[in-house]
């Protein structure tokens, strides 16, 4: 079992999102998503979501908020929890990143950008102030959505 963030910082009604066109072999080639990665050892996930903003993007984190943890499932492989955050604090100034092109997205058009099904879903949800929620993601071997559960009851796909 893999524990990873994902953060989405948000500034004048954008999102920093990274295009993930830099690493060769990335499991999220040409994907559009936020900013995180996996945690080290003894990281909290406020830990984890700190250190991967600043390593990612050169700009501090202030007060990331946890919104949700995401169950990624790849049919007949991995299994992935992953600690969904949101920031509208930060300080510094963005620096380039070696794991793809960093840009501020009108959150308007972030559904026109080449996303996972399932972040759509958990983008919707962080839009609004919405509770805190846990949802699974099942996807096969080549990346499409096959099941979406929120809450543990509530099946979305």
């Amino acid at each position: 079992m893999r524990n990873s963030t994902l953060c989405y910082v948000e500034k004048d009604g954008c999102y920093l999102m990274m295009h993930r066109v830099k690493k060769e072999h990335d499991l999220n080639r040409d994907k559009w998503i936020g900013i995180g990665g996996g945690f080290l050892e003894d990281e909290s996930p406020e830990d984890c979501v700190k250190r991967e903003a600043m390593e990612e993007t050169g700009l501090t984190l202030e007060d990331p908020k946890l919104l949700s943890v995401v169950t990624f499932v790849i049919e007949g492989g991995e299994c992935e929890h992953m600690f969904l955050f949101k920031a509208k604090r930060f300080s510094g100034n963005l620096t380039d990143c070696d794991e793809g092109t960093l840009e501020w997205v009108p959150k308007e058009k972030i559904y026109g950008l080449d996303l996972w099904e399932g972040d759509k879903i958990f983008l919707r949800k962080i839009e609004k102030d919405c509770e805190f929620f846990t949802l699974k993601l099942v996807y096969d071997r080549h990346g499409n959505l096959l099941e979406a559960v929120e809450n543990g009851t509530e099946k979305i796909k």
